[in-house]
């Protein structure tokens, strides 16, 4: 159900990890609470972004919500298409829909956040 291949945030954002470069995204079950995306604030190139702040803001017919960064680092690209086709995240939380990526000041960061197993088991306790 969660990929294996990415660490997970309390605040159901995902981390995909290359080097220092950290891909960033909302999980399943973050589109799936949220509904319908019908907009998404995307964060600035080379802003600097503290780890547990916000790096982004959706809003669904549901709800805004802050998209909380699981690393700190600076932003070097944002997905563009989310602009005008917010709804990929519905449809592809793991691929295409991701948010943004950020050069990580500090890769230890990582180490601290959920693996896939952890997170399904946080969603189940925080579900009841």
């Amino acid at each position: 159900m969660y990929p294996e291949d990415i660490k997970y945030h309390k605040e159901h954002t995902w981390v995909r990890v290359s080097g220092k470069k950290a891909t960033i995204g909302i999980t399943d079950y973050a589109q799936d609470a949220l509904g319908d995306i019908v907009y998404i604030d995307l964060p600035e190139i080379d802003a600097a972004i503290e780890a547990n702040s916000e790096l982004s803001e959706i809003e669904s017919t549901k709800a805004t919500s802050s998209v909380i960064s699981p690393v700190s680092g600076a932003v070097t690209e944002v997905n563009d298409d989310l602009s005008e086709s917010p709804e990929i995240i519905n449809e592809e939380p793991y691929g295409k829909g991701w948010i943004a990526v950020i050069e990580m000041d500090d890769g230890a960061e990582v180490d601290e956040l959920m693996d896939a197993a952890d997170y399904e088991k946080y969603v189940e306790e925080e579900s009841k």
